[in-house]
This record gives structure tokens, sequence and C-alpha cells, in this order.
């Protein structure tokens, strides 16, 4: 049986690396008494894996860890279990069971996520959902960014490890604009395209010829997608929701 997790990274914890937060939930998984799998061999080890690990620095409601069961745990007490176990800056939100085709796994189907971005200051109010009742950036943005996705193509260098190239990153931008509460990003993610808020938000700053030190921002990951498997409305669904409960 495999199951999925899903759970929220915030506080202190969002400066944790991916390779940091997967031993934390190997041993929270033992003092939980999370019936986990093991590979075989000299050196075997949990079979987990993440969905699209998360960038230093950016608060999460929307994180997903799959792992195989060597016997089933009902959802309730998976839950209850692990969040005994976790420190403040992770909280576990559901336990839900998942097909074992591996075409399904999380590090698979990821195709989008939606993040949030406030200023600096207000990252409580990100994580908490208690927002502004005015809006958080200048209004003369919200016409701003419809003349910024307009444009024909939105050009960046894009760096990697080993090179620079442009890239137009207009076709990865599926939704953006303001609300009170901040801005609103949903973009792609995982492996066959994968654009970070941070360069959405830099090229947005250049286009308004505002300095980026002049507007600090904290970015909020509210969820992560998948393509719909079973219709073409709506085009995207939660990782949560391919998976239900264990009873």
């Amino acid at each position: 049986m495999k199951a999925r997790i899903k759970f929220r990274k915030y506080g202190v914890l969002k400066f944790i690396g991916h390779l940091d937060v997967m031993r934390y939930f190997q041993k929270a998984m033992r003092r939980a008494d999370i019936p986990i799998a093991f590979t075989g061999g000299y050196s075997p080890h949990m079979i987990m894996s993440f969905a699209q690990p998360l960038g230093l620095g950016i608060t999460s409601e929307g994180e997903y860890l799959d792992i195989e069961l060597k016997e089933p745990i009902a959802s309730f007490d998976a839950v209850k279990q692990l969040n005994a176990t976790m420190v403040d800056g992770i909280d576990v939100v559901s336990f839900k069971e998942i097909s074992e085709d591996k075409k399904y796994s999380g590090m698979t189907i990821v195709a989008a996520a939606e993040y949030l971005i406030v200023p600096k200051e207000m990252e409580t109010n990100a994580l908490s959902g208690h927002h502004s009742k005015t809006p958080v950036f200048p209004k003369e943005w919200e016409s701003a960014i419809c003349d910024f996705m307009s444009q024909d193509e939105i050009v960046v260098l894009k760096k990697t490890k080993k090179s620079e190239k442009e890239v137009d990153i207009k076709p990865m931008i599926y939704g953006f604009h303001m609300e009170e509460a901040g801005i609103r990003l949903f973009l792609a993610t995982g492996s066959e395209s994968n654009l970070k808020p941070d360069l959405v938000m830099d090229t947005f700053l250049d286009y308004l010829k505002v300095q980026k030190s002049e507007m600090p921002f904290h970015y909020h990951r509210v969820e992560v997608f998948a393509k719909n498997p079973d219709s073409e409305e709506p085009k995207y669904v939660s990782l949560e929701s391919l998976g239900h409960e264990i009873i």
C-alpha cells in the first residue's frame, strides 16, 4: 500500500533544506511508529519520495511526501501519531492512500503550484490566512500586471549550474493576479517545466523599474497540483485530492 502525506512547513524550519527535511521525516516515522516499508539489500532504507521540494526561505501549506506501507494504518491514527512527534515548524495535514502505479507518484505527476506573495513583514499573515483589509501592494500594480502579461514574450536570462540561456517564461505563468491578501501566482512546476516565483517577481519589478531592495517579498506555497487524470475540467487538481482516507 502507498500513502501520501501532506504537511505544512513554516517558521524557522523554512530555512531547513530538502535533505534535512528528509532525515527529519525518517526519524519521525520511527518515533510515530508508522509501518513504513524498507528497501531490500545490504543497506535498507525507507521507501519515501518528496514531490517538488521547497526552496529555502519559502513557507508552505502544501508539501507532499509519498511512502510505502508494509501494513495498513488508519489515516486519523497516522496523522495523530506523526503530529505528536513534530517540532514547531512542520505539521502533518493529511495521510491518504494513493495508487500503487509508479506513474502516479508525487515526483512524476507534479505539474503546477500556487503561491501567495506578500511584503516580507507580512509573512505571518500569509501562513495564518489573516489578511489585511486593504491591498498590501500599490493599487496601480493591478493594471501593471495586466500590461506585463499582455506582452508577446517575457524573456529572462535563466541560469543553470552549467550555463545561462534566454527563456520565454510567459507560457509557464498560468495565473498572475493581485488581490487584497497579496499577489497570487499559478506557475508551471515539475520535471517538464519549472518556474520559480522569485524569478517572476524579479522580472515584474524590472518591468516596473523598481529596485528589488525597495520591495522585499515573502513567498508562500499554497498548494501543489497535478494534471487532472479524469477529465478536462478542472485542468489541475491538488495532489491531496488524488488519494482517499484509510479507515
